[in-house]
């Protein structure tokens, strides 16, 4: 008996998730290249995330900007996928979009069924993502803004919000995208924002 105890699998200490929910979310995560968004998929996902990330080769060197990102070996190519529970009736599911602008003829896709948006950027680049912020305001997508922590020069909320030239309805905070509970304060973020657009409808882009 003993023996037959002992060949059992140990349990995981991480409950099932629910197979359905009332509520599915779509959340995109954009941005630029190399800003941090598949990092952002994995670090909040309760599932094992899918990617689509490829080893960076030499002919890619000459259609995509490097520019401060020389020490990247891999890159999505189409998107990454992730998923995190809200409560017993509302997911969230997390699509990140490809930042080189070969891939961009992607995001218009992406953002189809899109409740709102997350645009991550890296304050070294911050021109990297005004084709997001175009693109999400075309689309009349809300979103938040989230400066991920490269460890650059620091930059104030109001320089930012200049660079980019956000409305000040529109959110902004800053996070480290490895970490899932700092990720997870930026879905918060979001979603919070979004309740006050039900709310407040005239303030929707």
């Amino acid at each position: 008996m003993a023996s037959e105890i002992s060949e059992r699998p140990a349990r995981s200490e991480r409950p099932a998730l629910a197979g359905t929910a009332d509520n599915g979310l779509k959340i995109v995560v954009v941005g630029g290249f190399g800003v941090g968004k598949t990092t952002m998929v994995r670090s909040v996902s309760e599932i094992r995330p899918l990617n689509t990330e490829e080893t960076m080769t030499k002919a890619g060197e000459a259609v995509d900007d490097l520019d401060g990102v020389r020490t990247k070996t891999a890159t999505t190519v189409a998107f990454d996928f992730g998923r995190i529970t809200l409560d017993a009736h509302n997911v969230l599911y997390l699509f990140g979009a490809p930042g080189q602008e070969r891939f961009w003829f992607l995001w218009d896709r992406l953002f189809a069924g899109t409740l709102g948006a997350v645009v991550l950027v890296d304050t070294r680049r911050l021109a990297d993502s005004w084709y997001a912020i175009d693109r999400l305001e075309h689309h009349g997508t809300p979103f938040v803004v989230a400066c991920n922590d490269f460890g650059g020069p620091a930059h104030t909320e109001a320089q930012v919000r200049e660079a980019l030239d956000l409305p000040p309805e529109v959110p902004l905070v800053r996070c480290d995208a490895r970490s899932r509970e700092s990720s997870k304060t930026v879905l918060i973020t979001l979603v919070e924002h979004l309740a006050r657009l039900q709310k407040a409808p005239e303030l929707l882009p």
